[in-house]
């Protein structure tokens, strides 16, 4: 190939590609698969290696970071960064609005809101349409040159889509990251011992922050942007958003123009609602005056613009003293420091709790009893630890320490190589006994209705229920004198008691407890063994064949079967009359709608529960997933179903409603 002819074959391979990441990461539109993506990107590398003086500073390929940075250089900003002043109460809002009306004389303004992402902030710049330079906003005025790292971003366009006559554009924004993708990063990090991120921000701005940009590249940032700082053209708010997503740049999909407060606080008291169903996490609204003029003539109070403000949910973070610790133990014997809380109210609920994790965890926080600290509702459900105020330290304060002996049995407590956590070994221990009977009547075990952990707690304490094989043998006589359990009840818990004697091959090793064994694990060595006994016998090495099914879950797998204990549990529940439904392979016809398909299940469904919807996915050969990706064909969606329905609208994937579904099956 000429030199003229590869220049001219990278040109189009260059276009093509941004064509192709602005149709995907703009407009949330997937035209051609991942691999023919990677395709066209490794064509374009080997024509750069066989031209290098070809090579541009917008190419593609040039996102990948390069050598570690010794440092990063110093960046003015060509305007401040600013910060936004915070509202919290709606009387706030009309006491900033009746400022903002006075200052400006006008009565009626209009607001731009969009929701404000929990994110790093960055300024970027392009020169010529090529983005040339990336910085933090550091204390608003000098910031830091991050622009390898921010190359990395497949987000960040590195030329831009609409030429304009101004020679130079700078663009403002947050890089994040989704909530899917840090719990898949911090699960991973867990399982090579490593410390845990406390959120995605924490995340999102230490990845920026690395030295080495190929540190940034490894990680799923993206990034979105808020703020066109050059003028365009631009009179109002939303029109710097049009601009914005014609250059590139993705933008938020839930901004609006409010004519009036009404509306504003609508979309305020809206997006608080909506807010676990994104695929990121937010921590209000942002609402600004729309008219750019005005905006500008307001000018800034210290720090902050007069005419923006960020309305702040209630209650996701507030502070609270630590007033001891107790010490939880799991049903695999993982010992969990909790941290006992003087009560406070957050987000609408009284917290009392706060799990600490691990030794670990305390050791990262520096937390002591007594002292202040802030909480925060991960997803306004649970709460957890995550800074210590140790400047309000009075000299009181008590060292934690992770107990040498087990809480509940006295047992030494154990540090298997390569965790974080420590566990009591002593299989007979009360709290884990009670833990394993919780789990395995649980719904995705046994399912056993009417026997819940407060029913299961009194039957341990009269001395009733011991193990699981225990459940089965109980009678309407032993369950009456319980407290608040009336004659009828107890006969209707015996009754599925005994239709429960009857499990699936999947459920029943489910129930077991296995560590690092699920639901969908249990699922594949029931498919794999087809039965108990097959899989009794199976080495480490044979269990290693198993998708999914790493070294240590092998190990955990075979350790549990040739455990005498364990082998006397199986054994006991046989006695007592359990019967395992045996899987049996299945041939599926060729021009099966379902046979080799992927399917997400969302939300709840009103025919069939969720569980039996699986399992009739799996009959007909097809497979289940529990999170989004390109990899899935359909997302089966009842009711509230969640963000998951969001991200498959997103990237495009053919949904079916509970009718749909049932259709498909028949």
């Amino acid at each position: 190939m000429t030199k003229q002819n590869a220049k001219d074959r990278i040109g189009k391979l260059k276009s093509l590609i941004q064509k192709h990441r602005y149709l995907y990461h703009v407009k949330d539109v997937q035209e051609i698969s991942d691999e023919a993506f990677d395709v066209l990107k490794h064509e374009l590398f080997e024509l750069e290696q066989q031209f290098p003086d070809l090579i541009t500073k917008d190419s593609p390929t040039q996102r990948v970071g390069g050598e570690p940075l010794a440092k990063f250089n110093k960046v003015s900003h060509n305007s401040p960064m600013l910060s936004i002043e915070d509202i919290f109460k709606e009387e706030e809002f009309d006491s900033w609005e009746e400022y903002l009306q006075r200052l400006s004389k006008k009565k009626n303004l209009e607001y731009f809101a969009e929701v404000k992402i929990d994110g790093f902030a960055v300024s970027l710049r392009y020169k010529k349409g090529i983005f040339v330079l990336g910085a933090t906003r550091g204390n608003g005025s000098v910031g830091e040159d991050v622009t390898q790292n921010l190359k990395t971003i497949e987000s960040i366009p590195l030329r831009l889509e609409k030429k304009f006559s101004l020679d130079s554009i700078e663009i403002r924004g947050e890089v994040y990251m989704e909530k899917r993708d840090f719990e898949k990063f911090n699960a991973k990090r867990k399982k090579a011992g490593q410390e845990s991120y406390a959120n995605p921000r924490n995340l999102a701005a230490g990845s920026i922050r690395q030295l080495d940009p190929k540190l940034a590249a490894s990680r799923p940032l993206k990034f979105i942007a808020y703020d066109l700082v050059s003028d365009l053209g631009q009179k109002t708010h939303n029109k710097d958003h049009e601009i914005l997503s014609s250059l590139g740049f993705k933008t938020d999909s839930t901004a609006k123009v409010c004519k009036n407060k009404k509306e504003v606080l609508a979309y305020w008291r809206g997006m608080e609602k909506k807010r676990d169903s994104l695929l990121f996490h937010i921590d209000g609204v942002v609402v600004s005056v729309n008219d750019n003029v005005i905006f500008q003539s307001l000018g800034v109070a210290g720090k902050s613009p007069r005419a923006i403000r960020a309305l702040k949910f209630a209650g996701s973070q507030t502070t609270t003293r630590i007033v001891g610790v107790k010490f939880q133990v799991g049903r695999t014997g993982a010992i969990t420091p909790v941290a006992i809380l003087s009560p406070i109210s957050l987000a609408g609920v009284t917290i009392s709790r706060a799990s600490l994790h691990n030794a670990d965890e305390i050791k990262r926080l520096g937390v002591k009893i007594g002292d202040t600290i802030v909480i925060e509702r991960a997803g306004d459900v649970i709460p957890s630890v995550i800074k210590v105020l140790s400047e309000l330290r009075n000299g009181t304060e008590r060292s934690i320490s992770i107990p040498k002996y087990c809480p509940v049995c006295s047992v030494k407590l154990v540090r298997p190589k390569g965790e974080v956590i420590w566990r009591c070994p002593n299989r007979g221990c009360l709290a884990q006994k009670r833990e394993n009977l919780y789990h395995f009547v649980s719904k995705k075990a046994f399912d056993i209705v009417g026997l819940g952990p407060r029913i299961i707690d009194k039957l341990v304490e009269e001395h009733l229920l011991s193990e699981s094989s225990d459940i089965f043998e109980l009678t309407e006589g032993d369950l009456i004198p319980l407290e608040k359990f009336a004659e009828k009840a107890a006969k209707k818990t015996v009754s599925a008691i005994k239709e429960a004697k009857e499990v699936s091959l999947s459920r029943f090793l489910y129930a077991l407890g296995i560590r690092h064994v699920g639901e969908e694990t249990a699922i594949d060595l029931a498919s794999h063994f087809l039965s108990i006994n097959k899989l009794r016998k199976a080495s480490k090495e044979e269990l290693e064949k198993i998708s999914d099914v790493g070294g240590v879950v092998a190990q955990s797998i075979e350790d549990w079967f040739k455990n005498k204990t364990n082998q006397r549990i199986i054994e006991k529940l046989f006695e007592v009359g359990v019967k395992i439904q045996h899987s049996s392979k299945t041939s599926f016809k060729s021009n099966s709608l379902i046979s080799g398909k992927t399917f997400v299940v969302t939300g709840t469904l009103l025919a069939v529960s969720r569980t039996e919807a699986k399992e009739r996915i799996r009959q007909f050969g097809g497979n289940i997933s529990e999170s989004v990706s390109r990899n899935i064909d359909y997302v089966v969606v009842g009711e509230n179903p969640g963000s998951k329905l969001v991200k498959a609208k997103k990237m495009g994937i053919q949904t079916l409603s509970e009718e749909q579904f049932l259709r498909l099956l028949t």
